[in-house]
């Protein structure tokens, strides 16, 4: 009838108020989205900005505290916190404030290069064995579960003492501890990651966008690099971070147990082995690097959890 109004809108006409709805929302960006998701994980913010400020101390130490760590001072032996020394000192009267920062250094370098090691390894075999049938499948997840089954810690203290000392010959005292620490940590640390992959391959490899890449003629390789594998790192970066604090939990266990780096190293391992023997008149010598370890692995971990949230695309913003 002329002049009448329908009384409900046609489908043509709903689509069309929900496109210029749509049209007139502000697009929000994926990073923004998941930076959002972030923030609201306040543990994690605050662990974000406590890692932050280890960091910054380690890394800008030096110039705020340009104290040297082997500084000998035999009128400061086992000082508590003062303000000439903030940390207390050791058994020599070196400065412990001094030997954190620079330790801590070695400890977070371990902590990345075996991350980094673990997870190249990890992604590789991962998205072999996902992408692949069959037999090299098989073999991969094979070889994958016989490393889960070999027990960690003696077979570090094994290869440790095997090739400690031609890798520090070759390499030199600290070079070829530190290759040797970030190898062996990183080798072992794998197989999580490897599973972990496999499972986001054979998850993704049958989504719509694969076959459509698939039917245009993408190649294997092609398909893996391009267009699975960048939609399966959400869950490989929150696994890095958590490899990330296994890694220095690690290392610190190796050098308080004599096995790591020597004593011109002081890691924060390294100095809760050296600080055993005087806990009952310096406890502030392990104190220190104890609590710097605990700080630093939670905060990781935390941070892991909120990148777990905001990498999460199911996750209402």
């Amino acid at each position: 009838m002329p002049g009448s109004i329908p009384a409900s809108l046609t489908a043509d006409g709903a689509q069309a108020l929900r496109a210029r709805e749509t049209a007139l929302e502000p697009r929000v960006s994926l990073k923004l989205q998941a930076w959002r998701r972030f923030r609201k994980h306040k543990l994690a913010v605050a662990s974000a900005l406590v890692l932050g400020l280890i960091v910054f101390g380690i890394v800008f130490g030096p110039l705020l505290w340009p104290l040297s760590m082997s500084e000998i001072d035999f009128g400061a032996i086992l000082q508590g916190p003062s303000l000439a020394h903030p940390f207390g000192t050791d058994e020599l009267g070196q400065d412990l404030l001094a030997r954190m920062i620079f330790g801590g250094r070695i400890s977070l370098a371990v902590g990345v290069a075996a991350m980094a090691v673990a997870v190249g390894v990890g992604v590789t075999v991962g998205a072999i064995s996902g992408m692949a049938s069959g037999r090299v499948d098989a073999a991969l997840m094979w070889v994958t579960d016989l490393f889960l089954a070999l027990p960690q810690l003696p077979l570090l203290l094994l290869l440790i003492y095997l090739f400690r000392d031609a890798l520090r010959a070759a390499l030199g005292e600290g070079g070829g501890i530190f290759v040797l620490i970030v190898v062996v940590i990183g080798g072992l640390r794998w197989m999580s990651l490897a599973r972990l992959v496999r499972a986001q391959f054979l998850s993704l490899r049958e989504k719509e966008f694969v076959e459509a890449a698939r039917a245009l003629g993408a190649s294997r390789a092609r398909l893996m690099v391009k267009h699975i594998l960048p939609n399966a790192l959400g869950p490989v970066i929150v696994a890095s971070t958590i490899e990330v604090a296994n890694a220095i939990i690690t290392e610190s266990t190796l050098s308080f147990l004599g096995l790591g780096f020597p004593p011109d190293f002081p890691t924060w391992g390294r100095m809760l082995y050296d600080a055993q023997q005087y806990l009952d008149v310096a406890p502030h010598w392990a104190l220190f690097p104890g609590s710097a370890i605990f700080l630093t692995v939670l905060s990781i971990n935390f941070i892991g959890d909120g990148l777990r949230d905001a990498l999460d695309p199911r996750r209402v913003v």
